[in-house]
This record gives structure tokens, sequence and C-alpha cells, in this order.
């Protein structure tokens, strides 16, 4: 089944490991096979994995640009959703996070990712700090 992408100007992906940037006008693209592909929007830098959520996203797309170091990042993903799955009750959240963990068993790491996207939403609720400090949802988290 084709891909079809629709670049905004100057928007900037990875195609099977190369940067590629869309010129001054919009675009569309369309990948007639499979490929790995990740949109600029989806691409985290390490240093921008400072939250729980975030550090497990970090090596699953790792995992997907770079196959061919997946052990290693699978081992740092594994650890970081055992941690995270161990401090939170949300059964929602669980059920996320066991849904991840079958897609990067199965190879399917966009997916995982675009899923792992649901607990930067969950996160940033849990997190959102009310006029004191204090977490209005800390106790749920």
């Amino acid at each position: 089944m084709p891909l079809k992408l629709s670049l905004k100007p100057g928007e900037k992906f990875v195609l099977n490991g190369a940067v590629l940037t869309n010129g001054d006008k919009r675009t569309s693209l369309v990948i007639q096979n499979k490929a790995c592909v990740l949109r600029e929007k989806d691409i985290m830098q390490p240093e921008d994995a400072t939250t729980p959520a975030r550090r497990i996203y970090f090596p699953i797309m790792m995992m997907y640009l770079e196959p061919e170091d997946g052990e290693q990042f699978y081992n740092d993903f594994a650890l970081r959703m055992t941690e995270f799955m161990g401090a939170i009750a949300s059964k929602e959240a669980l059920t996320t996070c066991i849904e991840i963990s079958r897609d990067v068993m199965s190879g399917g790491y966009y997916r995982a990712l675009m899923n792992c996207k649901k607990l930067f939403e969950f996160e940033q609720e849990r997190l959102s700090y009310g006029a004191h400090g204090v977490s209005k949802h800390a106790a749920n988290y």
C-alpha cells in the first residue's frame, strides 16, 4: 500500500536514514514500497527525551531509524517502559503501554511511536501544575 506524504515548504523528513528537506513549495510524494519514513515533527533529539514517556519514545524511534543498533535501543525501551508501567495506575495508560510493547515486539515501530504520543498527552494531563505548583492529578498518576 503506497504512502502519500504531503510536505510543507521547507519541511524535513527522514527516508531510510537520509534526511531530506522539501523545497520552497508544498509537495506531495508517493512512496510505493516499504520504507522507513519519519516526519520532522515526529523526530526527537536525545536532549528532548526529558520525561518518562519521552524516554520511552526515543528508543522506539531509534529502533525504527537505526535497526542495526536495535538491541541496544530495545534494552533501553524495555527498562523505561517497565519503570513507567510500575509508576502508573491508569488502566487506559497501561493498556496503551501494552499496545506499544506489542507493536515493538512485532517490529511495528511507527505504530508504537504514534501510540506513544498518547502517553505524552496522559503525562501532560498528570503533570500540569496548578497555581500553587501542585499537580492536579499526582495521586492518579
